[in-house]
């Protein structure tokens, strides 16, 4: 199956500028996407953009990951109702090492067809606003500019209130397309359908200045079937930096897909064939309470953003919340595996020397003392993973780091008590 046309059937392909591109991608192109760095880290949502790099590049086309060092000090308007906070030159080129280092764990940027990333301030830094508005603005119309979609969307949000800045930020980035047209031969920019507009403005530009045909192609941006945007989990972002979203969260994420989002995903981010997802829809519609395709999805993806060591953390993490060994595990291991279980927060003195099951009652896990203590004397309470009976008492050792422990009821209905 040509490239094109697997992205189509993996639902990669919301538009593209020319429908020459699929007779072009016949042969070898440069290509490349650009990369915000407003956060030191990149987002799930960011992946589907890097796993279609990936696609290209493993298909013998040659990547380049731009990261934005300029057009992130300005901000892009593009979905946005409000002009966001401006960040430093300082934070920028620190939140680049970082994107770097996301980039380099799923491109490969050694070899023969070895990626690239570019920053576009190298090339903006040392120009002037007159050269600014007399080399670069004079290539771009105001018509043109006020009839993108995104400019429209933000103008109607806001009450008109669209910075110049903002403004300026398609003729920045249709500018860089006609930079790396010169430097490196680039034909192809690949995007979230919301920069459909930037993107045009660069494919418009390189045939403008450059008599030469440059193509575009955006990919549906990634909702799950309740409309919420992929890659947000409780209201927060689900980052490919371990320090900033875990192991265990990221697979967790992955593992609790919907089962009508997993296909969708396994399409958009997994390199397994077709045919083999197809396989694991199958056996998903045949038993759906073991969660197959979710399980391939959140090892996949764990294995691919944090290698093989923090699969086995995530596995690890995930056992240790169905009743598995606390041992080694820290008192900020604990709270994160364990945070979305039932907690309650009690003082130390209420706490040491006192009955286990008093203190599980107290902290609100049982009804009644009464109901509290038959647990333990039947031996259906726990605490850190071992039994308790019903004259054990809460030690000062108990409490993992001093200020945690975790009791259970059964074997799943676990309980956070932090003192």
């Amino acid at each position: 199956m040509k490239l094109i046309e697997e992205l189509k059937e993996r639902g990669l392909v919301d538009a593209l500028t020319d429908p020459a591109i699929e007779t072009a991608l016949d042969k070898p192109v440069t290509l490349y996407c650009g990369f915000d760095p407003s956060a030191r880290s990149l987002q799930a949502g960011n992946l589907v953009s890097i796993m279609v790099l990936r696609r290209f590049q493993q298909a013998g086309h040659k990547v380049i990951a731009l990261v934005g060092g300029a057009t992130g000090l300005i901000g892009d308007p593009s979905g946005k109702s409000a002009e966001r906070n401006m960040l430093t030159v300082e934070q920028v080129a620190e939140n680049k090492e970082g994107i770097r280092e996301n980039l380099s764990r799923i491109l490969d940027f050694d070899g023969p067809n070895a990626a690239v990333m570019v920053d576009n301030y190298d090339w903006y830094s040392g120009t002037s606003a007159i050269e600014f508005l007399r080399d670069i603005a004079i290539n771009f119309r105001v018509p043109q500019m006020l009839a993108k979609e995104s400019v429209k969307k933000r103008l109607e949000a806001s009450e008109g209130a669209l910075t110049f800045t903002e403004f300026s930020y398609q003729i920045l980035q249709g500018n860089d397309f006609l930079h790396l047209f010169d430097s490196y031969g680039c034909t192809l920019e690949v995007g979230g359908a919301d920069q459909w507009g930037n993107i045009t403005a660069g494919t418009d530009l390189v045939h403008r200045m450059r008599g030469k045909t440059a193509f575009g192609l955006t990919f549906p941006l990634l909702l799950d079937s309740t409309g919420r945007k992929f890659g947000k989990s409780e209201g927060n972002a689900l980052f490919l930096d371990a320090s900033m979203t875990s192991e265990y969260d990221w697979y967790q994420y992955f593992l609790r897909a919907a089962d009508a989002d997993v296909i969708r995903y396994l399409k958009v981010f997994s390199m397994r064939s077709l045919e083999e997802i197809a396989e694991l829809e199958a056996q998903m519609k045949a038993c759906p309470e073991a969660r197959i395709p979710q399980k391939a999805l959140a090892e996949e993806l764990t294995r691919l953003v944090h290698g093989e060591e923090g699969l086995k953390k995530a596995l690890g993490a995930t056992k240790t919340l169905f009743g598995g060994d606390l041992a080694g595990r820290g008192a900020d291991e604990i709270e994160t595996i364990f945070k979305d279980v039932k907690s309650a927060e009690m003082p130390k003195a209420e706490v040491v020397g006192k009955s286990v099951w008093a203190v599980a009652a107290a902290a609100g896990m049982f009804k009644s003392n009464g109901e509290a203590r038959r647990m333990a004397a039947q031996g259906g309470l726990s605490l850190n993973g071992a039994k308790v009976d019903d004259k054990r008492t809460f030690a000062e050792d108990d409490l993992i780091d001093g200020r945690v422990a975790i009791l259970r009821q059964g074997k799943k209905n676990n309980f956070l008590l932090k003192v």
